[in-house]
Protein backbone atom coordinates (compact mmCIF):
# COMPACT_ATOMS: atom_id res chain seq x y z
CA UNK A 1 0.00 0.00 0.00
CA UNK A 2 3.00 2.93 0.78
CA UNK A 3 4.88 1.72 -2.25
CA UNK A 4 1.63 2.57 -4.74
CA UNK A 5 0.40 5.69 -2.83
CA UNK A 6 4.31 6.79 -3.35
CA UNK A 7 4.28 5.44 -6.77
CA UNK A 8 0.92 7.56 -7.51
CA UNK A 9 2.61 10.62 -5.97
CA UNK A 10 5.58 10.57 -8.05
CA UNK A 11 4.23 9.48 -11.36
CA UNK A 12 3.17 13.16 -12.14
CA UNK A 13 6.50 14.69 -11.52
CA UNK A 14 8.27 12.13 -13.59
CA UNK A 15 5.85 12.12 -16.35
CA UNK A 16 6.46 16.01 -16.57
CA UNK A 17 9.98 16.05 -16.01
CA UNK A 18 10.92 13.18 -18.51
CA UNK A 19 8.98 15.07 -21.09
CA UNK A 20 6.40 12.19 -21.69
CA UNK A 21 3.10 15.37 -21.37
CA UNK A 22 3.09 18.62 -23.35
CA UNK A 23 -0.66 20.19 -22.29
CA UNK A 24 -1.45 23.58 -23.85
CA UNK A 25 -4.85 25.02 -23.71
CA UNK A 26 -7.08 27.54 -25.55
CA UNK A 27 -5.94 31.07 -24.30
CA UNK A 28 -5.97 34.64 -25.91
CA UNK A 29 -5.47 38.17 -24.47
CA UNK A 30 -7.60 40.07 -22.03
CA UNK A 31 -10.41 42.42 -23.05
CA UNK A 32 -9.68 46.40 -21.88
CA UNK A 33 -10.44 46.98 -18.64
CA UNK A 34 -13.95 49.47 -18.61
CA UNK A 35 -15.47 51.69 -15.36
CA UNK A 36 -18.44 50.63 -13.81
CA UNK A 37 -19.58 53.30 -11.14
CA UNK A 38 -20.76 51.16 -7.64
CA UNK A 39 -21.81 53.50 -6.09
CA UNK A 40 -22.45 57.50 -6.11
CA UNK A 41 -23.86 59.54 -8.80
CA UNK A 42 -21.92 62.77 -8.66
CA UNK A 43 -18.65 64.29 -7.30
CA UNK A 44 -15.45 63.06 -7.22
CA UNK A 45 -13.98 59.98 -8.24
CA UNK A 46 -12.59 57.20 -5.57
CA UNK A 47 -11.14 54.34 -7.73
CA UNK A 48 -11.79 51.20 -5.33
CA UNK A 49 -9.23 48.36 -6.24
CA UNK A 50 -9.83 44.89 -4.61
CA UNK A 51 -7.47 42.27 -3.51
CA UNK A 52 -9.25 39.17 -3.35
CA UNK A 53 -7.75 35.82 -2.36
CA UNK A 54 -4.08 34.65 -2.86
CA UNK A 55 -1.66 37.29 -3.51
CA UNK A 56 0.70 35.95 -5.93
CA UNK A 57 2.61 36.51 -9.58
CA UNK A 58 1.41 33.86 -11.27
CA UNK A 59 -1.48 33.92 -13.53
CA UNK A 60 -4.56 32.53 -12.80
CA UNK A 61 -7.69 32.45 -14.80
CA UNK A 62 -11.09 32.47 -14.22
CA UNK A 63 -11.62 28.85 -16.50
CA UNK A 64 -8.82 26.82 -18.41
CA UNK A 65 -10.25 28.07 -21.22
CA UNK A 66 -9.53 31.71 -20.44
CA UNK A 67 -6.86 33.53 -20.45
CA UNK A 68 -4.95 34.26 -17.37
CA UNK A 69 -3.77 37.18 -15.07
CA UNK A 70 -1.60 38.15 -11.99
CA UNK A 71 -3.13 40.13 -9.64
CA UNK A 72 0.39 41.99 -9.69
CA UNK A 73 -0.37 42.39 -13.71
CA UNK A 74 -3.89 43.95 -12.95
CA UNK A 75 -3.36 46.26 -10.66
CA UNK A 76 -0.41 47.92 -12.87
CA UNK A 77 -3.03 47.62 -15.23
CA UNK A 78 -6.12 49.58 -12.86
CA UNK A 79 -3.16 52.23 -12.24
CA UNK A 80 -1.97 53.00 -15.38
CA UNK A 81 -5.54 53.47 -16.65
CA UNK A 82 -6.06 55.75 -13.38
CA UNK A 83 -2.67 57.56 -14.54
CA UNK A 84 -4.73 58.76 -17.62
CA UNK A 85 -7.99 59.76 -15.72
CA UNK A 86 -7.54 63.61 -13.76
CA UNK A 87 -10.22 63.10 -12.26
CA UNK A 88 -9.13 60.48 -9.39
CA UNK A 89 -9.25 61.39 -6.29
CA UNK A 90 -8.71 58.70 -4.40
CA UNK A 91 -8.14 55.21 -4.08
CA UNK A 92 -9.68 52.74 -1.94
CA UNK A 93 -8.45 49.37 -1.12
CA UNK A 94 -10.73 46.55 -0.38
CA UNK A 95 -8.71 43.91 0.65
CA UNK A 96 -9.78 39.98 1.46
CA UNK A 97 -6.84 37.94 1.41
CA UNK A 98 -4.99 35.78 3.64
CA UNK A 99 -1.88 37.11 1.93
CA UNK A 100 0.38 35.57 -0.82
CA UNK A 101 4.06 35.32 -1.91
CA UNK A 102 6.66 37.75 -0.06
CA UNK A 103 6.98 39.31 -3.66
CA UNK A 104 3.92 39.89 -4.89
CA UNK A 105 2.77 42.00 -1.54
CA UNK A 106 5.66 43.66 -2.02
CA UNK A 107 4.94 44.43 -5.53
CA UNK A 108 1.44 45.79 -5.25
CA UNK A 109 2.41 47.86 -1.98
CA UNK A 110 5.10 49.47 -4.23
CA UNK A 111 3.19 49.94 -7.27
CA UNK A 112 0.16 51.95 -5.13
CA UNK A 113 2.99 54.02 -3.07
CA UNK A 114 4.27 55.05 -6.50
CA UNK A 115 0.80 55.85 -7.81
CA UNK A 116 -0.11 57.36 -4.25
CA UNK A 117 3.09 59.77 -4.82
CA UNK A 118 2.88 60.86 -8.54
CA UNK A 119 -0.64 62.25 -8.27
CA UNK A 120 -0.63 62.98 -4.58
CA UNK A 121 -3.79 61.27 -3.93
CA UNK A 122 -4.78 60.09 -0.29
CA UNK A 123 -5.59 56.05 -0.22
CA UNK A 124 -7.89 54.30 2.46
CA UNK A 125 -7.50 50.52 2.87
CA UNK A 126 -11.04 48.48 4.42
CA UNK A 127 -10.37 44.87 5.88
CA UNK A 128 -12.89 42.68 5.36
CA UNK A 129 -13.07 39.31 6.45
CA UNK A 130 -9.32 38.40 6.35
CA UNK A 131 -6.94 41.00 5.41
CA UNK A 132 -4.04 39.02 7.15
CA UNK A 133 0.26 38.69 6.23
CA UNK A 134 0.49 39.99 2.57
CA UNK A 135 -2.67 41.47 2.67
CA UNK A 136 -1.96 43.28 6.05
CA UNK A 137 1.77 44.29 4.09
CA UNK A 138 -0.55 45.96 1.44
CA UNK A 139 -2.64 47.92 3.67
CA UNK A 140 0.41 49.77 4.82
CA UNK A 141 0.40 51.93 1.40
CA UNK A 142 -2.90 53.51 2.67
CA UNK A 143 -3.24 56.66 4.70
CA UNK A 144 -5.71 55.51 6.97
CA UNK A 145 -7.07 51.83 7.61
CA UNK A 146 -10.45 51.17 8.34
CA UNK A 147 -11.66 47.24 9.72
CA UNK A 148 -14.80 45.57 9.23
CA UNK A 149 -15.88 44.75 13.00
CA UNK A 150 -15.34 40.78 12.33
CA UNK A 151 -12.24 41.11 10.08
CA UNK A 152 -9.28 39.11 10.92
CA UNK A 153 -6.13 41.03 10.38
CA UNK A 154 -1.77 40.74 11.47
CA UNK A 155 -0.41 37.71 10.98
CA UNK A 156 2.79 39.72 10.66
CA UNK A 157 5.96 37.03 9.92
CA UNK A 158 7.34 34.77 6.58
CA UNK A 159 6.73 31.42 6.26
CA UNK A 160 8.61 28.63 4.20
CA UNK A 161 6.99 25.20 3.94
CA UNK A 162 8.10 21.74 3.53
CA UNK A 163 8.37 18.59 4.34
CA UNK A 164 10.28 15.50 4.48
CA UNK A 165 9.64 12.19 2.83
CA UNK A 166 13.34 10.44 3.64
CA UNK A 167 11.42 8.10 6.14
CA UNK A 168 9.09 6.92 3.93
CA UNK A 169 11.30 6.19 1.09
CA UNK A 170 13.54 4.48 2.97
CA UNK A 171 11.14 2.00 3.81
CA UNK A 172 9.95 1.48 0.38
CA UNK A 173 13.84 1.49 -1.23
CA UNK A 174 13.84 4.57 -2.47
CA UNK A 175 16.77 6.13 -2.56
CA UNK A 176 18.03 9.83 -3.23
CA UNK A 177 20.49 10.48 -5.44
CA UNK A 178 20.48 14.17 -6.34
CA UNK A 179 23.64 15.83 -7.70
CA UNK A 180 24.68 19.03 -7.02
CA UNK A 181 27.03 21.82 -7.72
CA UNK A 182 27.79 23.09 -3.93
CA UNK A 183 26.42 21.51 -0.33
CA UNK A 184 23.48 24.45 0.09
CA UNK A 185 22.15 24.01 -3.80
CA UNK A 186 19.22 21.24 -2.15
CA UNK A 187 18.84 22.76 1.22
CA UNK A 188 14.99 22.38 1.83
CA UNK A 189 14.26 19.25 -0.46
CA UNK A 190 11.89 17.20 0.78
CA UNK A 191 13.36 14.36 -0.23
CA UNK A 192 16.04 14.17 2.95
CA UNK A 193 16.74 15.74 6.11
CA UNK A 194 17.97 19.44 6.31
CA UNK A 195 21.02 20.06 8.17
CA UNK A 196 21.20 22.08 10.85
CA UNK A 197 23.85 24.50 8.43
CA UNK A 198 20.93 24.81 5.79
CA UNK A 199 18.33 25.60 8.61
CA UNK A 200 20.41 28.45 9.57
CA UNK A 201 21.43 29.77 6.15
CA UNK A 202 17.62 29.39 4.88
CA UNK A 203 16.11 30.91 8.45
CA UNK A 204 18.73 34.05 7.80
CA UNK A 205 16.95 34.77 4.51
CA UNK A 206 13.58 34.16 6.01
CA UNK A 207 14.58 37.28 8.80
CA UNK A 208 15.50 39.33 5.92
CA UNK A 209 12.02 39.22 4.79
CA UNK A 210 10.69 39.22 8.24
CA UNK A 211 12.93 42.50 8.75
CA UNK A 212 11.61 44.26 5.26
CA UNK A 213 7.99 43.27 6.51
CA UNK A 214 8.62 44.77 9.88
CA UNK A 215 9.98 48.15 7.83
CA UNK A 216 6.94 48.16 6.16
CA UNK A 217 4.87 48.26 9.34
CA UNK A 218 6.82 51.03 10.50
CA UNK A 219 6.67 53.44 8.00
CA UNK A 220 2.45 52.36 7.55
CA UNK A 221 2.39 52.91 11.31
CA UNK A 222 4.50 55.75 12.15
CA UNK A 223 2.34 56.30 15.74
CA UNK A 224 3.76 52.80 16.83
CA UNK A 225 7.27 52.54 18.11
CA UNK A 226 9.82 49.78 17.25
CA UNK A 227 9.23 48.37 20.41
CA UNK A 228 5.48 47.66 19.78
CA UNK A 229 5.52 46.60 16.57
CA UNK A 230 8.30 43.89 17.91
CA UNK A 231 5.63 43.05 19.91
CA UNK A 232 2.55 42.54 17.72
CA UNK A 233 4.81 40.79 14.84
CA UNK A 234 5.42 37.64 16.13
CA UNK A 235 2.83 36.09 13.36
CA UNK A 236 -0.52 36.12 15.72
CA UNK A 237 -3.66 37.45 13.77
CA UNK A 238 -5.55 39.75 15.49
CA UNK A 239 -9.79 40.51 15.39
CA UNK A 240 -10.41 43.70 14.34
CA UNK A 241 -11.19 45.29 18.09
CA UNK A 242 -7.65 43.55 18.98
CA UNK A 243 -6.19 44.96 16.03
CA UNK A 244 -7.59 49.01 16.81
CA UNK A 245 -6.56 48.61 20.14
CA UNK A 246 -3.08 47.82 19.63
CA UNK A 247 -2.72 50.27 16.77
CA UNK A 248 -2.99 48.19 13.82
CA UNK A 249 -5.90 49.84 11.87
CA UNK A 250 -7.53 53.36 12.58
CA UNK A 251 -11.00 52.47 12.64
CA UNK A 252 -13.86 49.95 12.93
CA UNK A 253 -16.12 49.92 9.53
CA UNK A 254 -18.04 48.43 7.32
CA UNK A 255 -17.35 49.57 3.70
CA UNK A 256 -19.51 52.62 3.12
CA UNK A 257 -17.63 53.88 6.43
CA UNK A 258 -14.09 53.45 4.73
CA UNK A 259 -15.48 55.31 1.58
CA UNK A 260 -16.96 58.06 3.58
CA UNK A 261 -13.00 58.22 5.71
CA UNK A 262 -11.64 58.53 1.78
CA UNK A 263 -14.12 61.43 0.79
CA UNK A 264 -13.02 63.09 4.10
CA UNK A 265 -9.57 62.55 2.87
CA UNK A 266 -10.00 64.03 -0.43
CA UNK A 267 -12.21 66.98 0.65
CA UNK A 268 -15.00 65.74 -1.08
CA UNK A 269 -18.99 66.88 -0.34
CA UNK A 270 -19.66 63.71 -2.69
CA UNK A 271 -18.37 61.47 -4.63
CA UNK A 272 -18.46 58.38 -7.02
CA UNK A 273 -16.65 54.71 -6.16
CA UNK A 274 -16.06 53.60 -9.39
CA UNK A 275 -13.77 49.69 -10.53
CA UNK A 276 -12.26 48.65 -13.64
CA UNK A 277 -13.10 45.35 -14.60
CA UNK A 278 -12.93 43.27 -17.63
CA UNK A 279 -16.29 43.49 -19.61
CA UNK A 280 -16.91 39.24 -18.58
CA UNK A 281 -16.97 40.15 -14.71
CA UNK A 282 -19.98 41.54 -13.05
CA UNK A 283 -19.97 45.22 -11.01
CA UNK A 284 -22.71 46.09 -9.63
CA UNK A 285 -22.10 47.44 -6.02
CA UNK A 286 -19.34 47.86 -3.62
CA UNK A 287 -19.42 43.82 -2.78
CA UNK A 288 -19.04 42.94 -6.10
CA UNK A 289 -15.87 40.80 -6.21
CA UNK A 290 -13.03 39.92 -8.60
CA UNK A 291 -13.96 36.92 -11.03
CA UNK A 292 -12.55 33.92 -8.88
CA UNK A 293 -10.33 31.32 -10.32
CA UNK A 294 -11.88 27.86 -11.49
CA UNK A 295 -11.99 25.30 -8.77
CA UNK A 296 -10.65 22.60 -11.53
CA UNK A 297 -7.60 25.38 -11.97
CA UNK A 298 -7.87 25.70 -7.97
CA UNK A 299 -8.02 22.30 -7.95
CA UNK A 300 -4.99 20.91 -9.73
CA UNK A 301 -2.70 23.49 -8.40
CA UNK A 302 -3.36 22.00 -4.44
CA UNK A 303 -3.12 18.41 -5.94
CA UNK A 304 0.42 19.17 -7.40
CA UNK A 305 1.55 21.65 -4.62
CA UNK A 306 0.60 18.34 -2.53
CA UNK A 307 2.06 15.77 -4.61
CA UNK A 308 5.34 17.71 -5.73
CA UNK A 309 5.89 21.24 -3.23
CA UNK A 310 7.24 24.50 -4.74
CA UNK A 311 9.77 26.30 -2.70
CA UNK A 312 8.42 29.59 -1.43
CA UNK A 313 8.48 32.45 1.24
CA UNK A 314 5.37 33.89 2.01
CA UNK A 315 3.70 36.01 3.72
CA UNK A 316 0.87 34.23 4.03
CA UNK A 317 -1.94 33.11 7.02
CA UNK A 318 -2.50 29.43 6.28
CA UNK A 319 -3.45 27.46 9.66
CA UNK A 320 -3.44 23.42 8.96
CA UNK A 321 -1.73 23.93 5.43
CA UNK A 322 2.01 23.28 7.03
Amino acid sequence: MIRRALFLALTPWLLVTSGCISIELPGGVPQPLVETVVEGESGGKILMIQFDGVLTEEAVSESIFAPGESRVARLREELDRARRDPDIDALLLRINSPGGTVTASDILYQEILRFKQERGIPVVAQLMGIAASGGYYVAMAADRVVAQPTAVTGSIGVIFGGINVAGLMEKVGIENQTLVSGPYKDAGSFLREMTPAERAQLQSVLDDMFERFVSVVQKGRPELSAEAIARLADGRIYSAPQALEHGLVDQLGDVHDAVDATERAARLTRSRVVTYHRPREFRDNLYSVTAPASQVDLGMRSLWKTLLPTPAFLYLWTPGTY
